[in-house]
């Protein structure tokens, strides 16, 4: 299970460090993804296959979309020497990772943020809207 919040710098070749008690959980093979925030997710293999299982059962006419979003971009990943992953171009264009990034833990996935757009998203995260998610939801 992946929880917490960690600050981080990208180098100048788009490479990122992961904690090391991240990296165990992850494992030696992962797959980032594109997120639904603008941020880029990074799955452990086996719950990337639980998610895409989870696709897979939408009827075609449905998930076509959905499997463009999700696949198209994504690829595996691994840990370098110096406990570092790769990010592509492409995602952190879509996500505006220039330098400072926040790793966040998402349970089952990491999700990873320029550090300006976290900022802004915990503009919309406040005890009264959480409460009535919560509510809706049937907690």
């Amino acid at each position: 299970m992946f929880y917490g919040e960690y600050r981080h710098t990208i180098d100048a070749k788009g490479r990122l460090f992961i904690p090391a008690k991240l990296r165990e959980k992850l494992g030696e093979e992962f797959i980032f993804s594109r997120g639904l925030d603008n941020c880029v997710c990074v799955y452990p293999k086996d719950e990337w296959e639980k998610f895409t299982a989870k696709i897979e059962e939408l009827p075609m006419a449905k998930e076509r979309r959905v499997r463009r979003f999700f696949y198209a971009g994504a690829y595996e990943g691994t840990v370098d020497s110096q406990g570092r992953v790769s990010l592509s171009q492409n995602y952190r264009g879509m996500a505006k990772l220039e330098k400072d990034v926040v790793i966040v833990g998402n349970r089952s996935h990491l999700e990873i943020w320029s550090a300006e757009a976290w900022e802004a998203e915990q503009t919309y995260i406040n005890n009264e809207e959480i409460t009535e998610e919560l509510i809706e939801l049937g907690f």
